[in-house]
């Protein structure tokens, strides 16, 4: 796998920005910032998977913080086999989101053909009323997709 490294957190920044990474290992701290704001991003602004590195007594700490984000934090010190598994294991899981998500794309383009077909949208018009009708009715936009298919499909 092509690797990167970055001293700080605002080169991390930049690297991350410009290119395009399935993961990010982050070695708390790092000499500009404690990484924990660099995880919230990677994982808010990307696709990457996130692993954060910091010492036992503060891993804990972390993790309560940057679990809502999806970020794996791993106590140290920690041997080479621990971090291979925790990397292999962070990789499955990276790989059975980006499935998910493509399902969820497909529904969401069935739903939009649907509405195309049946409904005389153009593409623009059918994205719109998916999101909005997501808003209006307080659920995910799948969740409107699979109903528009039910309506239409059957």
């Amino acid at each position: 796998c092509k690797t990167s490294i970055a001293a700080t957190g605002l080169e991390t920044r930049r690297a991350v920005g410009s290119g395009s990474y399935d993961c990010v290992v982050i070695n708390c701290p790092l000499s500009d910032e404690y990484g924990n704001e660099l995880a919230e991003i990677v994982c808010t602004s990307t696709d990457a998977s996130c692993v954060a590195i910091a010492k036992s007594e503060n891993a804990d700490i972390l993790a309560d913080k940057l679990e809502d984000f999806g970020v794996m934090v791993i106590p140290k010190p920690l041997g080479i086999q621990y971090f291979y598994r925790s990397m292999k294991f962070v990789s499955a899981a990276r790989k059975r989101m980006l499935g998910i998500r493509s399902e969820e794309i497909r529904t969401i383009n069935r739903a939009k053909c649907s509405l195309m077909q049946y409904l005389g949208f153009t593409e623009q018009q059918a994205h719109k009323y998916l999101e909005k009708q997501a808003m209006d009715k307080r659920c995910t936009k799948i969740e409107v997709a699979q109903k528009v298919i039910e309506m239409y499909e059957v």
